[in-house]
């Protein structure tokens, strides 16, 4: 149950925590982000962001919780994938792109932790 590994509420918090530490060093401004194309790379994120009212609706009309928990589980995990693999503080043209991105998910996995009762912290 506190693991931060594996299919765990803490590593999920700990997925939101490391996008706020990342959005902390970029230090900008949520105004200021934009957005320009990210590849293929960013592709599995975006899609799992489009899902959220689906998976919410599903789970309301089917009264089961883990399919958001499960949701926040996949998103944090492609989140991880992209951030093992991607430079987000480059300083190149894409740089609000990606951050904007991570703003993106750091939403969603803060809703799906507040659907389940579960705090999302911003340090850990």
């Amino acid at each position: 149950m506190l693991h931060f590994e594996g299919e765990t509420g803490p590593y999920i918090q700990y997925t939101y925590a490391r996008i706020f530490s990342i959005l902390d060093k970029a230090d900008v401004q949520l105004e200021e982000m934009t957005y320009q194309s990210l590849g293929v790379q960013a592709w599995s994120v975006i899609l799992l962001l489009e899902q959220f009212p689906r998976v919410v609706t599903n789970a309301y009309e089917q009264a089961d919780p883990s399919l958001v928990a499960k949701y926040a589980l996949q998103l944090a995990r492609a989140f991880n994938k992209y951030y093992a693999n991607n430079k987000i503080l480059s300083n190149d043209d894409l740089q609000s792109s990606r951050l904007t991105l991570c703003y993106c998910v750091a939403i969603m996995l803060e809703e799906s932790l507040a659907l389940l009762g579960i705090s999302a912290p911003k340090n850990m």
